[in-house]
């Protein structure tokens, strides 16, 4: 399967041409890079300047890009206005939402890439049916903004109400909106179970978050660590028939303590492979 790494990893760190390439040096082909502003700030013109610059000399490919969560640079504990979600029901706050995506899909003119990762709505959600045209609607526009930028959006399955791998499906097919999926392993095992989500989600499925938790809090950990539950031989034996559909795209919280994270990678990437 295809590599790929989530700068989610150093999601604490401002994003520079620096770390870029010892992801490179390290020998990774790819990766996602995380919209959040203290790390990769959409709306800062020099920061992706400098970026697209060193993207355009180097063989590290930019596949995708999350698309940002909050718009303060502290994962939003300013307040509940910092939150960016498509699912909100006050046009005109949506609107604004919607605006704040579309300068992160701007980014493609500079670094071009193939999928915005979006969330359809914010962790543990509840149900609502006027979210769910909220969140048409906003679809429906984003959708095309990315197309004229040869992005295509894709939706992750998360732990809310709207987010299960069946619901997601449901949505899509009840709405006929053609967009793909990106099925994430930890979120899974938070909800349905790793195998179901994945088989109500395969078709769809584009590209994928792969790392581990205990089954009660998204923990982000680095697949075979302690703590973990997720059946790894069996994970990678779902994934692995979906042939070249999708890469393995490894999303994984910073360990401060790991000394070499990137030689980590490679290794968990081994042992994934063989599993």
């Amino acid at each position: 399967m295809n590599h790929v790494l989530s700068t989610h990893l150093f999601v604490s760190h401002r994003l520079t041409a620096s770390g870029l390439e010892k992801i490179h040096q390290a020998g990774i082909p790819a990766v996602e890079i995380f919209c959040a502003k203290a790390h990769l700030d959409w709306s800062d013109k020099a920061q992706i300047a400098e970026l697209g610059h060193w993207f355009r000399d180097s063989e590290l490919k930019l596949f995708s890009l999350h698309a940002p969560m909050h718009t303060d640079d502290c994962w939003g504990r300013s307040g509940p206005q910092a939150l960016i979600s498509i699912t909100e029901l006050v046009k005109a706050r949506r609107i604004q939402m919607v605006d704040e995506i579309k300068r992160s899909l701007d980014i493609a003119e500079s670094i071009p890439f193939r999928y915005l990762n979006l969330h359809l709505g914010y962790k543990d959600e509840e149900y609502d049916e006027r979210k769910l045209d909220a969140a048409f609607n906003s679809l429906e526009e984003l959708s095309n903004f990315a197309r004229q930028r040869g992005v295509e959006v894709i939706l992750e399955n998360i732990p809310n109400a709207f987010s299960s791998g069946e619901r997601l499906v449901a949505f899509l097919d009840a709405t006929h909106l053609h967009l793909g999926l990106c099925f994430d392993t930890g979120h899974a095992n938070l909800g349905e179970g790793v195998e179901k989500t994945f088989e109500a989600m395969k078709p769809r499925i584009r590209s994928t978050h792969v790392h581990d938790n205990s089954g009660k809090d998204d923990q982000h950990l680095f697949p075979f660590s302690e703590g973990g539950v997720i059946d790894w031989k069996q994970t990678m034996a779902l994934l692995r028939s979906g042939g070249e559909q999708f890469p393995l795209l490894l999303e994984l919280k910073e360990v401060p303590a790991m000394t070499n994270p990137l030689e980590v990678v490679n290794e968990v990437f081994d042992r994934l492979e063989n599993a």
